[in-house]
Parts: structure tokens; sequence; C-alpha cells
């Protein structure tokens, strides 16, 4: 069984998180969307409110399932049993830096991590800039999925 963890913060979930999960569900028999936590980041939406957004966003796809952790996602990775690390690439800075997390990845647990490139229609779509976008009054609708909606 080929099982994948999609780990990140998910600060909200994006239109380039959700394309790249629902490419991946073509490659693996399961993914677990795994929301780190971090204690010493200061995140806009609540960790409840962040799985809330990703399981309605997957409500209908029984090869998806979401969860939190704290720790190493390696860590993670062993416990669920998971082979493989999913992950998308916006840009050459995205690739530098994942990069260097898959191979110390590779180094400590021979995990593979897979990378995905985000479609040219999202590509330039961060939950950063979504965050901006929300704190500034923008539409930002069109840069998250349908699940994603707060009040201005």
């Amino acid at each position: 069984m080929r099982k994948a963890i999609f780990p990140g913060s998910f600060d909200p979930i994006t239109l380039g998180h959700e394309d790249i999960i629902k490419r991946g569900i073509s490659l693996f028999d399961e993914i677990v969307i795994a929301i780190g936590v971090n204690a010493e980041k200061k995140y806009m939406f609540s960790l409840e409110e962040r799985k809330r957004f990703i399981e309605e966003t997957f409500k209908d796809e029984p090869k998806i399932s979401v969860i939190t952790y704290e720790g190493l996602t390696i860590d993670l990775a062993k416990k669920l049993k998971a082979n493989f690390i999913l992950r998308g690439l916006r840009n050459p800075a995205d690739f530098e830096f994942e990069k260097a997390i898959a191979h110390t990845n590779r180094r400590l647990s021979k995990i593979e991590t897979v990378f995905l490139l985000t479609a040219a229609r999202t590509s330039y779509i961060s939950s950063s800039i979504v965050r901006d976008v929300l704190r500034n009054g923008g539409e930002y609708e069109m840069l998250v999925p349908d699940s994603v909606r707060v009040k201005k």
C-alpha cells in the first residue's frame, strides 16, 4: 500500500494545496493530511478551523484523512507506516528549501519525498498571501477552496 503524508500548517488551505492533494490521489492509496502544531508560530486560524476547512474540502474523498501532530514528520510517518511524504513546489526557492528537508528526512528515516509542481494557475498562491489579503479586507475567495469562508 502506498501511503503518503502531506504535512503543513495549512493556515489556511489554499487552491494550491488542494491541487497537489487531488493530483496525489492518483499516485497513492491513501493520503494523510497532517497539520503540524508549532507552539512558536502564531496562526490566523485555530487548529480546529484549519482541520475543519480541510475535512470539508475533501469530505467526498475516502482516500483522504486529516490529523494533527507535533514533532518530526518522519516520526509521524513511522507511526502511521507511511512510505512517502508528499510536497508541492511553486518555485525554485521552494525547491531549495524542500530539497534540504527531503535529504535530511531520507538520511534519518529512509522515507522518500515525492514532489509535485503546482499548477500554473495556482503557483502564485501561498497561505501567507491569503492571510495578508484577509487582514486587509481583500477578495480572498478565488485563492482558497469553498470551505474557507470567513466573516469580513
